[in-house]
């Protein structure tokens, strides 16, 4: 073998070892972050139900009005990384910044997991994204939590 294409062959198998090794990197640190779901827990609510805040009185007074009493929810609060993976009618993946031009005059905003269970054995499961404006809290959008 001449040694020009000695160097050559060196030269390729160099190159796909280091490719090799980059692509082999990449996919191993291309791993998810943690979940900002995980550790909030499902709370129960009833129409017994002692409201902590002012968000949860109005989730509490709107749901016991339509006659959805009992339910449960997990209330991520101003967690940015929970509005990102949030997918509703209006928004979908959206930012604080995001928010602030959609919602004018916004105070607050929270973002609150939904679970109830009809009597027929039927479920429902949504995200509702809560925004204070007006000295008021309202449902801004509704949807669901990307995986």
């Amino acid at each position: 073998m001449s040694k020009g294409l000695r160097v050559l062959v060196y030269f390729l198998v160099f190159d796909a070892v280091v490719a090799g090794l980059y692509f082999g990197v990449r996919a191993l640190g291309s791993g998810r972050a943690a979940d900002p779901t995980a550790g909030v827990a499902w709370i129960p609510m009833d129409a017994g139900y002692r409201a902590t805040t002012e968000l949860e009185q109005f989730i509490k007074t709107d749901y016991e009005e339509k006659g959805l009493l009992p339910l449960q929810f997990r209330d991520f609060g101003r967690s940015a990384a929970v509005l990102k993976r949030f997918r509703g009618a209006k928004l979908v993946g959206a930012s604080v910044s995001v928010l602030e031009m959609q919602f004018k005059g916004l105070e607050d905003w929270a973002l609150v997991d939904l679970w109830i269970k009809g009597e027929e054995g039927r479920e429902i499961r949504r995200t509702v994204l809560y925004v204070f404006a007006g000295n008021a809290w309202k449902v801004g959008d509704s949807g669901r939590l990307a995986d």
